[in-house]
């Protein structure tokens, strides 16, 4: 079947749209052309093995899998097996190890004291500095809520370094994101479910897009061959939005990432799957193992390996993370503006909408995208 054939296009092979690609195939029965600009599916939670330790790696960051959303579980355990994973992060502070997020564990290690649960208010009143009138920004909302001390150990030098920013140019509603526990609960995540796939993230895509309706064209820009897709085609697309508008408003900043990988022959190099390094001293701003990822795995005992995470602002041709500041929400309603303009295509992921989205968000997105945008278009589109 050739290219110009396809009534439905799926830009990008992450969730979203191996998701998508995966419902039209199944549910409607259709032939649906997959279109990845990379030399592998999964997007940014593709996994694979080391070859010198036998370890099933992330190689874009440890991704784990968390929802409360029942609707999402029941979908995507169709697919893979979870293992009991349960993510818990540290920080290293001072060449010391602290619990993270923010728990009572972490407050008594750092200040030195032994507080109850129900102490932890009235501790906190004494060190919280907050300033006049409702926090504008990071560095003030985080100031707020944990005072000084916390934030500079803590968040003030690893925002920089995450960012490549100022924590007083970026919004409050970043630090939101984060918790703050009274009681000495460790688990990074409250959601009901959580795990990592026991195949690895990258089988979890061979399943989603093992139907044969489904055509996936690795190593393919969209741009290079747009002009030869039907004009009438459904089109959803998880690429960059200000790409699918030839950046003609100018072009969102992103944050993006760089690991270093190592090989230690050790059979355990830090304890644990992840440990922040927050300090300005260390360019790096955490290292994953991911051996501890799978603990129902037995990997051999004389080697790990590990990866050291760097931040990088508007580097590269990866884009990660969206910098929500208010230039670029100001770009982004001019796209959106745009999108709304459109006919048969749907705009979202990552990238698509600019906004940060957690696996089980995408997953949820794409449902709503087949269930609400693509069905209704059923009745008009004819596919060959």
């Amino acid at each position: 079947m050739d290219i110009t054939d396809y009534s439905y296009v799926v830009v990008g092979s992450g969730l979203l749209g191996a998701v998508v690609a995966e419902r039209i195939a199944s549910q409607l029965d259709q032939p649906v052309l997959v279109i990845e600009k990379r030399d592998h599916i999964g997007g940014n939670c593709y996994s694979a093995v080391d070859p010198a330790t036998g370890i099933e790696y992330h190689r874009y960051g440890t991704h784990i899998f968390h929802t409360s959303n029942e609707k999402v579980w029941n979908y995507i355990r169709r697919y893979t097996t979870f293992n009991s994973y349960r993510h818990k992060v540290l920080s290293c502070y001072n060449d010391r190890l602290y619990q993270f997020p923010i728990n009572l564990e972490t407050i008594n290690r750092f200040y030195n004291v032994n507080l109850k649960p129900y102490e932890v208010d009235a501790f906190m009143d004494t060190v919280r500095k907050g300033g006049a009138g409702e926090p504008s920004n990071f560095e003030e909302q985080a100031i707020a809520r944990l005072g000084r001390d916390l934030y500079e150990a803590f968040f003030k030098y690893y925002t920089v370094k995450q960012w490549q920013a100022d924590p007083r140019d970026l919004p409050a509603s970043i630090f939101n994101r984060l918790p703050f526990r009274k009681n000495y609960d460790d688990n990074y995540f409250f959601d009901r479910w959580q795990g990592i796939p026991e195949k690895g993230y990258t089988d979890l895509f061979q399943r989603l897009f093992a139907d044969k309706k489904i055509r996936v064209m690795l190593n393919t820009d969209y741009f290079d061959l747009r002009h030869r897709l039907k004009k009438d085609a459904c089109l959803i697309y998880s690429g960059p939005i200000d790409r699918l508008f030839d950046y003609k408003y100018g072009r969102l900043s992103w944050r993006t990432l760089r690991f270093e990988q190592e090989v230690v022959d050790k059979e355990d190099y830090q304890g644990n799957a992840v440990i922040n390094y927050p300090g300005p001293d260390i360019p790096y701003t955490r290292i994953h193992e991911p051996r501890h990822l799978h603990p129902e795995k037995a990997y051999r005992k004389d080697k790990t390996i590990i990866f050291r995470e760097y931040s990088l602002a508007d580097k590269g041709d990866e884009p990660y993370y969206p910098i929500p500041s208010e230039s670029n929400q100001r770009l982004l309603a001019l796209y959106q503006q745009e999108a709304r303009m459109l006919k048969n295509i749907f705009i979202s992921g990552r990238l698509g909408d600019y906004k940060y989205y957690d696996m089980h968000q995408t997953i949820d997105k794409a449902l709503e995208i087949f269930e609400t945008g693509v069905l209704p278009l059923t009745r008009t589109i004819h596919a060959v």
